[in-house]
């Protein structure tokens, strides 16, 4: 990370950073260094580690003024200065939070595109906000909840995002218990920046340990007696943790979470790349792509797949049900690897509409608005962003991002179609899809969807009739019907009775086929 002070370079007092010193501990500590000029004496010193005499370079000696010596020696976590949250010498910056199930199933296939590609990870702690976007509750010891302030589509996302979490843990054989509460993570972040200074090794043990504990249910990010014992465990060196924790530290962490908010930045895990960032795990196959040189055509959204076909146990399967929604803009993302999958694996989808409200339009930036309004505003400009970077890779055209459309007219047309030709709902949804997102098509205009119908060879006579009467209560059958399946959001893929919300789960659905075929 390149720290650039915006006026000219002042003096610090010797007591105010940690040496930077050449130790051949590798790059990850040569990347940082602070243009500072230090007062008082400054000499040779041994590095704790060694007997090497190491030599200065530009920064203090791990002495101080006090003659004690600190065992740490990263500047950005001891240093007060500015940083950039969108810049780094290293090739990737990824901003994590302890507390947060997302950061910890991305650990892994991060670790994974560190090592192979031998690239460097400046790894930054971003301390979620929680209720500003998803509410809060706090449960009890078998957890009931006692306490919440949560919208009912807040706990569908939460109770999904759950299972969805541990589905994919399993696979990996993590331990991910839900929390009780929302837990500051704050101190277990200040663990974070100390454990870099030392070294790459060090840095990776202590997180690992951290979040494997703490998902267990078996360590208190909150008490540092703990924190500071994971420290030790994993190698760190602690003396002058605890002055740090409680006073320069906690201001330079708060400083950084002002600054990656103030840039954008809202949650975890967060990849950012020459500049470009990424919100979720789900993007790992393209920042892969990216740091490789851009080699080919870009990858869509994945979540990591099991190495070999699952089996599931159930007898063979040939049909998949998908719920869509003709507005939806995701939805329209996963038609095309669906269809990829259906032709490769031979089996039948089974389209079922499932109305959503309208995409959110970001919300004007204004000086009065509070964290949650800016916490939604960042969330809404970063679904626009990606859903055009991902059409962009495919050639594929995205107007109208916004138009709140009433979509039962499309709907009621893909029951009438399914009702007389199941092979034929795919032409229908492709046709009514790519039209509908390039503003050819009115989905609101019944004489469209009816010629629509005609063209590729859907009888239509009595679809009126159908659209005015048994259609529409077709429709809410089959909305009520996804709605007791659990089913909340589009696109929904069903597979043995199991949901998996978004293409991002294709992979982890080939394998399941694959295993009961």
């Amino acid at each position: 990370m390149e720290f650039r002070p915006s006026g000219p370079v002042r003096h610090v007092r010797a007591r105010s950073v940690l040496a930077q010193v050449r130790v051949g501990m590798g790059s990850f500590d040569r990347r940082y260094s602070l243009p500072i000029k230090p007062r008082g004496r400054v000499r040779d010193c041994r590095h704790p580690s060694n007997d090497k005499v190491v030599h200065i370079r530009r920064t203090l000696c791990s002495e101080v003024n006090s003659g004690r010596r600190l065992g740490n020696s990263d500047p950005m976590a001891t240093s007060l200065l500015p940083f950039d949250p969108l810049r780094s010498s290293a090739q990737m910056i990824v901003y994590i939070d302890y507390k947060s199930p997302f950061s910890y199933l991305a650990r892994d296939p991060t670790y994974g595109i560190e090592d192979t590609l031998g690239i460097e990870i400046d790894w930054r702690p971003l301390i979620l906000d929680i209720p500003s976007y998803l509410g809060s509750a706090r449960l009890d010891a078998q957890g009931r909840v006692i306490e919440a302030q949560r919208s009912e589509r807040q706990w569908q996302q939460i109770r999904y995002g759950y299972g969805d979490i541990r589905r994919y843990g399993s696979l990996r054989n993590l331990v991910v218990r839900g929390t009780t509460k929302i837990w500051d993570s704050s101190l277990a972040a200040l663990g974070m920046l100390w454990a870099r200074g030392q070294d790459k090794a060090s840095l990776r043990a202590y997180s690992n340990a951290v979040f494997e504990q703490f998902w267990k249910r078996d360590l208190d990010i909150e008490d540092f007696a703990t924190i500071e014992a994971v420290l030790l465990k994993a190698g760190v060196r602690t003396e002058g943790f605890k002055s740090y924790a409680m006073g320069q530290g906690r201001e330079l962490l708060d400083q950084m979470q002002r600054a990656i908010f103030d840039a954008a930045i809202f949650g975890v895990p967060t990849y950012i790349v020459d500049g470009e960032v990424y919100f979720g795990r789900e993007h790992l196959p393209r920042v892969r792509w990216q740091l490789g040189g851009s080699k080919g055509a870009p990858p869509d959204i994945a979540y990591e797949g099991p190495s070999r076909p699952l089996s599931t146990g159930g007898a063979k399967q040939r049909k998949v049900s998908v719920a869509i929604d003709f507005k939806s803009p995701h939805a329209y993302l996963a038609v095309g690897p669906t269809c990829a999958l259906a032709e490769e694996l031979g089996l039948i989808i089974d389209w079922r509409p499932f109305p959503v409200a309208p995409l959110t339009e970001p919300i004007l930036a204004y000086p009065g608005h509070d964290r949650g309004a800016r916490h939604r505003r960042f969330r809404a400009q970063n679904v626009e962003r990606d859903l055009m970077r991902y059409a962009a890779d495919r050639g594929l055209a995205i107007r109208g991002l916004y138009r709140q459309t009433d979509s039962s007219l499309a709907a009621i047309g893909l029951l009438w179609t399914k009702g007389r030709s199941e092979s034929l709902a795919r032409t229908y949804v492709q046709l009514v899809f790519e039209r509908y997102w390039r503003e050819e098509l009115d989905i609101q205009e019944s004489e469209g969807i009816r010629r629509l119908l005609t063209e590729i060879d859907v009888p239509t006579a009595g679809f009126d009739k159908f659209l005015s009467n048994e259609g529409r209560a077709q429709l809410e059958r089959e909305r009520l019907d996804l709605l007791k399946d659990g089913v909340f959001e589009v696109p929904t893929f069903k597979v043995d009775e199991e949901l998996f919300v978004g293409r991002q789960h294709l992979p982890l659905i080939r394998s399941l086929l694959l295993g009961n075929r």
